[in-house]
């Protein structure tokens, strides 16, 4: 039995390794506070949700096949968490059975009984489960799911289940056959159907047709060569029946692990619907035309943490190979980026997207280098250690990838900044990857404006005339101004008497 539901032609693989950036990923977009959101407290939710948000998909079909199984869960969530809290109960319920101490046969089929039983009735329940409300799932996830359960789970599953239960217990006794081989030592041991007793053989008087004999109360070597007789006969059925449980407990595994990335985005959907923060299904796009275009798209970890509301960019830039983003400090361009990343990373696991709408093309990863602060613990400057990051980074990068910058390279002046910037951006936008940069430096930003490539795009952070800040991007061309002094007002009170423009640019 496969659940499939988070893929459809494979079970999700939760041990397998994360990328290698998934240290800068999670620092620079605040995976954490999705993750934690998801979970909820709970490590193994955090683990799932974590393991599924950073093995992005990269084929269309298959993120459109796991958002339908994400829409039916929406839509009947008490019923997805009645079957994830199922799987979670059978699971402890089967580690709590403690079996006979030892590994001999007998101990070890008797343990696999009661798990058996513990499993079968689980199955019951999730059979019944599915008769009640397969009809109103549409995903082609649970449909062939529950179709599953409804032709494996039969009534005459159940029934063979039930019989073979009843015989492995040998109410009979056992009924073994073996044959001598060298030595007169028995070989070729079988475990056979005991036959019915009739009334006339429950009779005091009445004598079986066979040979027998008895061992005495006290003989203590004559019950361990009779055990062992016994767990010769029984040992294949022991092992077989062992495997069978172990079966039907990986099934049950899946199924937790694979429900449990909904049950987090259930638990995601619910703060984000309480805080009024708008989510949408966004459209994937094939890899091969440029796609990108958002209404409303917002920094979903932002969100979380504030009480307000936060605000959205509308965003459309088809066709766009380099996304240039300047303007004002604090103007919300790096939250425009980690929206941005979010978005991507979202959408390519199968969740839904912080936006009114969003559709983007599939990447083949996203990278970022955002600007750190100063380590006192570093060797070498700043800049020594964003050209080194830079450099893991086009080890790792494919073309198809997006790469994120926040204000990288501005840890040297304008100038060297902006060559060193040019040079990267023109190497990774002509590998075919997609570079979406937030800059202050002038220099750079205002050369590539210069170009009027019809594949650069060119957004700037809004500013009122009295300073405040919409946190809003419109597109513009860049100033050479990113308005410092506004900074220095709201810190201290009184504006500069001079600024000088370097540091306005800054």
């Amino acid at each position: 039995m496969k659940t499939f539901l988070l893929y459809g032609d494979q079970d999700f693989d939760l041990k397998q390794a994360v990328p290698a950036n998934e240290a800068e990923l999670t620092q620079d977009l605040d995976l954490a506070t999705l993750v934690a959101t998801m979970a909820q407290g709970d490590p193994f939710l955090r683990d799932v949700a974590r393991s599924v948000v950073l093995h992005s998909l990269t084929d269309p079909a298959a993120i459109v096949y796991r958002q339908q199984v994400l829409t039916d869960s929406l839509e009947h969530p008490e019923v997805v968490r009645q079957m994830y809290d199922l799987a979670v109960a059978t699971l402890q319920g089967e580690r709590k059975i403690w079996g006979v101490f030892g590994k001999s046969p007998d101990a070890l089929l008797h343990r696999s009984v009661q798990v058996l039983e513990l499993l079968v009735s689980s199955l019951r329940r999730l059979r019944q489960i599915a008769d009640e409300h397969a009809s109103t799932f549409q995903s082609p996830g649970f449909s062939r799911f529950f179709a599953m359960l409804a032709h494996e789970l039969d009534d005459d599953y159940f029934q063979t289940i039930d019989n073979h239960l009843r015989e492995l217990k040998f109410p009979r006794g056992v009924l073994l056959s073996a044959q001598l081989g060298e030595g007169n030592k028995g070989t070729r041991y079988v475990l056979h159907l005991a036959h019915e007793q009739t009334w006339m053989d429950r009779l005091p008087w009445s004598r079986g047709s066979g040979y027998s004999f008895q061992i005495a109360d006290r003989d203590e070597a004559g019950f361990t060569a009779l055990a062992e007789l016994r767990g010769r006969g029984i040992n294949l059925v022991a092992n077989a029946l062992a495997q069978s449980t172990d079966h039907i407990l990986s099934f049950f595994t899946t199924l937790r692990t694979e429900l449990a990335f909904y049950i987090g985005c259930l638990n995601l959907h619910a703060q984000l619907t309480q805080k009024e923060a708008p989510v949408c299904v966004p459209v994937p796009v094939a890899f091969g035309e440029r796609a990108f275009t958002a209404e409303g798209l917002y920094d979903v970890c932002l969100s979380l943490h504030l009480d307000t509301t936060v605000v959205g960019n509308d965003v459309d830039a088809d066709d766009k190979s380099l996304v240039v983003v300047t303007g004002a400090n604090q103007g919300g361009k790096s939250t425009f980026l980690r929206s941005v990343g979010l978005a991507q990373m979202m959408m390519q696991c199968g969740l839904f997207v912080g936006a009114r709408s969003f559709r983007a093309t599939i990447c083949e990863g996203v990278f970022t280098h955002f600007k750190r602060e100063e380590d006192a613990t570093m060797t070498s400057g700043k800049l020594d250690e964003e050209l080194n990051r830079m450099s893991e980074i086009a080890e790792h990068i494919r073309p198809g990838a997006i790469l994120l910058c926040n204000e990288s390279f501005a840890s040297t002046n304008d100038r060297e900044g902006s060559e060193i910037a040019r040079q990267v951006v023109r190497a990774m936008v002509e590998s075919g990857i997609t570079v979406i940069f937030v800059t202050h430096l002038f220099d750079f930003a205002e050369s590539w404006y210069r170009q009027r490539s019809p594949t650069a795009l060119f957004l700037r952070a809004e500013r009122e005339p009295d300073g405040r800040r919409t946190f809003r991007l419109s597109v513009g061309e860049p100033l050479p101004t990113s308005f410092g002094a506004d900074a220095y007002e709201r810190i201290f009170g009184t504006a500069p008497d001079t600024v000088p423009q370097a540091a306005e640019s800054s």
